[in-house]
């Protein structure tokens, strides 16, 4: 593919992750915030719990519990973290991997078979969801800020890339066996081995890699642990699905109007 063709193709890309960007963050706003504030509103009951433990436990001590440390002021409020600081990382977000994902679209076309450029836009859009967000979310689910321990976050943010990481190649891996073994057993035969693969070694990476037991803390709701996490899934689900779409669309704009502007074949008879 030529090089202005790609270029042309990463640009698209980038406006489809913009596009795809703005649809998530009204998800986002919509479905993820409320289970957001309802996690601050159980840690800041958890925080106040422990700054005034019951009387009894002072007693011994005038019976007057100790004063709690003055609470930090926060850097960004509240109410601009859930509008402009979401919408500023949900685009930023959306326009990166669209144009990572343009580039990923440009060396699968006619690659992984004779797909148009609509097809494959959707099958790169649907790999990048399951490889980048659905398998490292079913090893490592997200969880609401400041639910966990803070000592572990390092930890557990190693383990969360280490596991796109591994996802990611697995998933180049069995789209390679999947081709090598098309001549031999068939496209759907191939495809049905190579996605049969990517799930045993999948599994067993699942089995290998340790868990986050401290991930969430002891007596935080499952309910809104569970909201917060679909909510999640939904913005990932949404931001793919909108990207696949519209870059299916500008992608076969381009790509036809390259091959109508391209010139005939040496020796081709001339129309007319």
């Amino acid at each position: 593919m030529h090089a202005s063709t790609v270029r042309s193709l990463l640009v698209r890309g980038m406006l489809a992750g913009l596009i795809a960007g703005l649809l998530a963050f009204a998800v986002a706003y919509v479905v993820g915030e409320p289970p957001v504030d309802g996690a601050i509103a159980v840690e800041e009951a958890q925080a106040a719990q422990e700054a005034h433990p019951a009387p009894d436990a002072h007693a011994g001590h005038g019976g007057t519990a100790a004063e709690a440390p003055e609470e930090e002021e926060e850097a960004v409020s509240r109410p601009v973290q859930s509008t402009f600081g979401l919408a500023t990382g949900v685009l930023v977000y959306g326009v990166a991997l669209g144009g990572i994902a343009a580039l990923a679209f440009s060396f699968a076309l006619g690659r992984i078979g004779r797909f148009s450029p609509r097809a494959t836009a959707a099958l790169t859009a649907a790999a990048a969801f399951t490889t980048v967000y659905l398998v490292p979310f079913l090893k490592y689910p997200a969880t609401p800020p400041a639910v966990g321990n803070p000592d572990t976050i390092g930890k557990r943010t190693t383990l969360f890339f280490l596991m796109i990481l591994l996802s990611v190649l697995l998933g180049l891996a069995a789209v390679i066996a999947g081709r090598r073994l098309a001549p031999r057993l068939g496209n759907w035969n191939a495809t049905l081995a190579a996605a049969a693969g990517f799930v045993v070694v999948t599994g067993v990476a699942f089995a290998l890699l340790p868990a986050n037991d401290d991930a969430v803390k002891a007596g935080f709701p499952a309910a809104l642990l569970w909201e917060f996490r679909l909510a999640s899934l939904a913005v990932q689900a949404v931001l793919w699905a909108v990207f696949g779409v519209v870059f299916g669309v500008l992608a076969q704009k381009v790509l036809a109007a390259r091959t109508a502007g391209a010139p005939a074949p040496a020796g081709a008879p001339i129309p007319g």
